[in-house]
């Protein structure tokens, strides 16, 4: 009597826990299929997510570079063998836009007839003043510093301004010179 009792306790305890094991087991399974489903949910979000993000990207393209304020600047070499560039630096309304140091190659490629942008911003419409600093080694030896300024109306719409250098013979003087294009 004593060692059935016990046994039979067991045996309850025992379809107890089976009983629970398969509610567990249809949980996980509900569970499982639920996860797949929020797989699909998160893979439609996260798509979605990054279809806004370009559209965003696009309209701050356009409010922080609009085109019909932006001013881009051009460097040419007209006496291709009389200046040896070394330095550019360049302000727009007195602050200053964008410096840059020569190489060799990028010296080379502008005697070759090469065109550098120097500058690209936006800038409001009406009067403003570019200057220029160049620094260069002139065809006699000479290492010259040159300071120039350029007076422009911004009118709406993309404005490209090229800036032209130029030393001829016999005094290799660096003058600058400036053409707005169309």
């Amino acid at each position: 009597m004593f060692g059935t009792q016990k046994s039979q306790r067991r045996r309850i305890a025992h379809k107890r826990l089976v009983g629970f094991g398969a509610v567990v087991l249809s949980l996980l399974a509900a569970s499982a299929a639920a996860a797949d489903g929020l797989d699909e949910e998160l893979e439609r979000l996260s798509a979605e997510v990054g279809s806004h993000s370009e559209r965003v990207f696009a309209l701050e393209q356009k409010v922080l570079h609009p085109a019909n304020t932006r001013l881009a600047v051009f460097l040419t070499l007209q006496s291709r063998d009389a200046l040896d560039l070394d330095s550019v630096e360049l302000f727009v309304n007195g602050q200053p836009v964008a410096s840059h140091l020569y190489s060799r190659r990028e010296r080379t490629s502008l005697e070759r007839g090469g065109i550098q942008q120097l500058f690209t911003g936006n800038l409001e419409n009406g009067e403003h003043e570019l200057k220029t600093v160049i620094t260069a080694r002139s065809a006699d030896d000479d290492f010259v510093r040159r300071e120039s300024t350029h007076r422009f109306r911004k009118r709406p719409g993309v404005l490209r301004l090229q800036m032209s250098l130029e030393a001829r013979a016999p005094d290799y003087e660096p003058r600058v010179s400036f053409l707005e294009w169309e």
